[in-house]
């Protein structure tokens, strides 16, 4: 079921629910105020008349001509034996006068009326419905009369509720209608108020459904200039889809870089493997050197995909092992790891005892590529240093070199994936331009921190800081 539908009804059902509370509420207020109003006329009748008889034995009421008000009158005596009417003599059989004061009927046509009805005055008759022969309901009042705690009689006051019940179906049927009308009336502006609403949807799903149908990433929803959830929706939709685009462009720019370093080891690997094959006879020492070529490739293209297979874990978002463990232990097993990667430079170390929570593996992997990296770009007579120290509520790892340096254009991307700048390329050409961007990864999942700092000529400094258990 469409949305512009679905809050169309249920505006409506609401709204229905409201305009039939309100109407039988309103109903059973005018019913009850109609009814209660006759029966105070018939109360006040009666006592008018039981003044008089009580004080004259008689009244000018029952001689005189009230057909205006329509209240005709009874007369019991004190057995309940009917003595006398008046002028407007009512279509209906005598009752027991004794009987109706022993009960109480209510006139009230609906319950919701019944429910509310409420004491409006206080007196010492009961009240009675009738049937007349015509069909015709009659209002009956009666009441004793008193004198000197004596019962004289009884004395019944009756009204006919013909014209009354036609009034109260008449606006009980000018309700309905009107509750009918209403409520198509609302169901039709809310499918009005729903659609203008839910226009700019509308459109944001047609926009959505070209980007789909085309895979064109740079198409943008129309904004909508409504400071509202809309409003909201199609900035973030357009940041989302700005995000998307530039993920998607990091990906191909990725995928790219991966096949050209992938493809020269292969091309190396199967160049030498062809040479084998079409000169089997080859002298023993062109042999080994093709041999050797292709071990060394084969070992590179080994590290390349290793490299890759853990950025592949770090965008699947894998978790990391998170173990207690003495940070200044594996600097220290790693710096004797990259000894044996030393070409005549000087390796110095000084370690304060660290413990962090982390993963011991990959951190360890983390120092030995900046030691790694160190190591390479700085001459035979240069120095490499070490330092862990604490600070504060973190631990700062400083590995600092007196190499080559980097040249300050190429500083901001050396994070990046593949991202080797000229003079690295020349003193490394086996390398794959990794290394910095799996460091980063490591120290990022440890919620640690980065830098690097680096002067061509002078050397580089780089700067991890890592979360003390």
């Amino acid at each position: 079921m469409p949305i512009r539908l679905r809050l169309a009804l249920w505006y409506g059902t609401l709204c229905t629910v409201l305009i039939v509370l309100v109407s039988l509420l309103g109903f059973s207020a005018y019913t009850r105020g109609q009814y209660q109003t006759l029966d105070q006329v018939l109360v006040l009748s009666a006592n008018h008349v039981a003044v008089g008889w009580r004080e004259a034995g008689t009244s000018y009421v029952l001689e005189a001509d009230i057909s205006e008000i329509q209240v005709a009158f009874r007369l019991y005596d004190n057995a309940g034996q009917f003595k006398r009417g008046s002028r407007l003599e009512p279509p209906l059989e005598s009752i027991q006068p004794q009987k109706v004061l022993e009960q109480d009927v209510s006139v009230y046509a609906d319950p919701v009326a019944r429910l509310l009805r409420l004491p409006w005055m206080r007196s010492e008759g009961a009240f009675l419905l009738q049937q007349g022969q015509d069909g015709q309901r009659w209002r009956v009042y009666v009441t004793p009369l008193v004198k000197e705690q004596e019962t004289l009689g009884y004395l019944e006051a009756l009204t006919p509720l013909g014209q009354l019940d036609a009034s109260v179906r008449w606006v009980a049927l000018l309700l309905l209608a009107v509750g009918l009308v209403s409520t198509m009336a609302v169901f039709g502006l809310g499918l009005i108020l729903a659609g203008g609403a839910l226009q700019p949807i509308a459109r944001l799903v047609e926009t959505v459904q070209q980007i789909a149908h085309s895979t064109d990433l740079s198409m943008r929803v129309q904004p909508i200039t409504a400071r509202d959830e809309l409003g909201r929706l199609s900035v973030t939709f357009n940041e989302m889809l700005e995000n998307l685009a530039r993920a998607s462009e990091v990906q191909k720019r990725f995928v790219a870089d991966a096949s050209h370093e992938l493809r020269a080891p292969l091309a190396a690997i199967q160049g030498n493997l062809e040479l084998l094959r079409r000169y089997p006879n080859m002298p023993e020492a062109d042999r080994q050197v093709a041999l050797s070529e292709a071990e060394r490739e084969a070992l590179r293209l080994s590290r390349l995909v290793a490299d890759l297979l853990v950025l592949a874990k770090g965008d699947a978002g894998m978790p990391l092992r998170q173990t207690p463990f003495r940070l200044d232990e594996v600097v220290q097993e790693a710096i004797r790891d990259a000894t044996h990667l030393t070409e005549g430079q000087r390796l110095e170390a000084r370690l304060e005892p660290l413990e962090v929570l982390g993963d011991r593996d990959y951190l360890k992997q983390l120092v030995v590529i900046l030691l790694d990296n160190a190591l390479k770009y700085t001459p035979a007579s240069g120095l490499v240093q070490v330092e862990l120290k604490a600070e504060a509520d973190h631990g700062c790892l400083v590995v600092r070199d007196t190499g080559i340096g980097i040249a300050p254009e190429d500083l901001p991307y050396v994070f990046d994936r593949f991202y080797r700048a000229d003079k690295a390329r020349r003193r490394d050409p086996g390398g794959s331009g990794l290394g910095l961007s799996i460091a980063r990864w490591i120290v990022e999942r440890h919620q640690g921190s980065i830098q690097i700092a680096s002067q061509p000529g002078q050397g580089t400094t780089v700067s991890v800081f890592l979360p003390v258990r």
